[in-house]
């Protein structure tokens, strides 16, 4: 029974660890998943998975009949039932972006590392865990670098106010003169402001900063304010 105890312990504190690795990461970035919620998960589901595998082979039987329960059961249940946290850091946000998918992966990975080092997969956690890092963060950097040119943009949406009416194909021009590219275009009369409002779902190149491309805009004639969304 000592065994028992210290290799539980073991599991525990091995699935604490690499949930702290995945929770670090979201941690860093300031993303809703934080340290405590990814050791939350990575724990208890590891805590489930160890029950759910203990219990099947304690429960009482005799001879003339013979119980049989699947000893991952009830593990199965978090991967269903982590959803739920999943889906409540999902956010589509007012540009019609959709933000907090990646999160809501790393959540469900968490609850899966959880699984694994219950059920005894400890080297095949460790791995998991190295492959989520990779695949969040070396991957993407990667594909900045040396991707293909689609990969290398970025979206930004982009409002401006013009004064004129006749400015709005002037700063239409503009735009596509500085390589930012228009997929999609609003046009709104400000009556109240004597003004137009030009509302632009944009791709540009992924190394040009926000910054600098406000700075282009705001040299543009007649433009009279100046809001970017990435």
């Amino acid at each position: 029974m000592e065994m028992i105890d210290i290799e539980l312990l073991i599991k525990l504190c091995i699935s604490a660890a690499l949930g702290l690795v995945i929770g670090l990461e979201r941690e860093l970035k300031r993303k809703p998943l934080g340290l405590k919620t990814s050791l939350v998960i990575s724990i208890i589901s590891c805590l489930l998975t160890i029950v759910s595998i203990e219990s099947a082979y304690l429960f009482p039987g005799s001879d003339e009949v013979r119980i049989q329960m699947d000893p991952l059961r009830l593990a199965a249940q978090i991967v269903s039932g982590i959803g739920f946290l999943g889906a409540g850091v999902i956010l589509r946000r007012g540009n019609d972006h959709i933000s907090g998918l990646t999160t809501a992966a790393m959540i469900w990975g968490a609850a899966g590392i959880g699984i694994a080092v219950g059920a005894g997969f400890y080297t095949e956690a460790v791995v998991g865990v190295v492959l989520l890092i990779i695949s969040v963060e070396v991957i993407p950097y990667a594909l900045t670098k040396i991707g293909p040119k689609k990969l290398l943009k970025r979206d930004l949406l982009i409002k401006i106010t013009v004064t004129e009416r006749e400015s709005v194909e002037h700063v239409l021009l503009n735009l596509q003169k500085e390589k930012i590219h228009i997929t999609h275009t609003r046009i709104k009369d400000l009556r109240e402001q004597s003004a137009h409002l030009l509302e632009l779902k944009t791709r540009v190149s992924a190394k040009r900063s926000v910054t600098n491309i406000y700075y282009t805009l705001s040299h543009i004639d007649d433009v009279q304010e100046i809001e970017i969304m990435s």
